[in-house]
């Protein structure tokens, strides 16, 4: 029997897209989510087990790791969480960035931490999410580009932690459309102004930063850890054209 991937945050886009294509490869899954009935339906087209986990409290993460484990251990954790704040310096508050430290990089670590034995047992593998906002300065991004500037350095840490039998990686995608994001490309104008920031003349889809996520994962990416990927249109690393 081969041992579950673990994806916590299945109800967001990338989790779920995430989730979609494991189950094509036929890897067995386990999703997570604060309220499992949001994401029943999904885990049934998937043939997925689902467990509650509120990342926000710490026994709930390792009774939700603990629950999801098989007797081979844990093939993979995928933490597919996070938020969007974007607020002025001016207006930040210090509830502002514990709130957003404790969700993106606390609950990062404590997943890990919790699932460390059931991956080493499995020689598993780790995927936690950034943003382009960490290595790039975008103004009135201090609150979420610091917490995921964490989750990067966490990834980097946790990768020397437990190497050589558990790979950990990082993704830093640019703005996707995916439900924490539709605040900002509902606007029609803003959407246009963000897609045209990018290289590549496009905001990202969540199969964009899946993709990556279900490669790193698999075995393909067996000798890849401790490294951050920009799944980004570019915008990491290259100017636009015309700015």
């Amino acid at each position: 029997m081969t041992a579950p991937t673990l994806i916590m945050g299945a109800r967001g886009g990338i989790g779920e897209a995430l989730a979609r294509r494991l189950a094509a490869a036929g890897q067995p899954l386990v999703l997570s989510a604060r309220d499992p009935q949001t994401i029943l339906p999904l885990a049934q087209a998937l043939g997925a087990d689902v467990v509650a986990c509120d990342v926000l409290d710490t026994d709930s993460i390792k009774a939700a790791v603990q629950s999801a484990q098989s007797d081979e251990g844990l093939a993979g954790l995928a933490y597919c969480v996070g938020n969007i704040v974007l607020k002025p310096l001016k207006n930040l508050t210090e509830k502002d960035l514990l709130d957003c430290y404790r969700l993106n990089t606390v609950g990062a670590a404590i997943a890990v931490q919790a699932a460390a034995p059931a991956l080493q047992k499995a020689r598993g593998s780790v995927v936690m999410f950034s943003t382009v906002a960490a290595g790039q300065g975008f103004g009135n991004h201090a609150v979420i580009a610091a917490a995921k500037g964490g989750v990067e350095a966490l990834a980097r840490s946790l990768a020397a932690d437990l190497a050589p039998s558990v790979r950990v990686n990082c993704i830093a995608p640019s703005i996707s459309q995916t439900e924490i994001a539709d605040s900002l490309l509902s606007n029609e104008k803003m959407a246009e102004a963000l897609a045209a920031s990018h290289p590549l003349k496009r905001v990202g889809v969540a199969d964009d930063s899946a993709a990556m996520a279900a490669f790193l994962l698999g075995t393909d990416a067996s000798w890849i850890t401790g490294q951050v990927f920009p799944v980004d249109g570019g915008r990491g690393a290259l100017r636009a054209r015309g700015q």
